[in-house]
């Protein structure tokens, strides 16, 4: 269960940091305008994938702040090679506890 959500947010952080990426080019730079098109699909695959977490929309959201931190840095170090300093890394570690707290920790029925 832990790791399907894992991968859900993996997915929908794909989605929605590749679409905005992509908007970006099309937009600021210039790039086509079919770029812009594949962009804003990506960015409405972002809207359903998280629909299948188990947990609530809130909590699910609030996770995925934490989640879409860590990403955007991994992102940022793959495709716009701008590798994470240690203060960087410092706030993904925080923001992964975070997102560990929110969504898998036991609660009560």
């Amino acid at each position: 269960m832990i790791w399907r959500s894992v991968g859900l947010f993996v997915v929908a952080g794909l989605a929605e940091i590749g679409g905005g990426y992509l908007m970006w080019q099309w937009w600021r730079q210039g790039w086509a305008w079919p770029v812009g098109i594949l962009g804003a699909l990506a960015l409405i695959a972002y809207g359903i994938v998280p629909t299948y977490q188990a947990a609530h929309f809130g909590r699910v959201y609030a996770a995925y702040g934490g989640a879409f931190v860590v990403l955007s840095l991994l992102w940022g170090w793959a495709i716009d090679r701008v590798a994470p300093d240690r203060y960087d890394v410092v706030g993904a570690c925080l923001c992964l506890a975070g997102v560990a707290v929110i969504m898998y920790t036991p609660r009560a029925a």
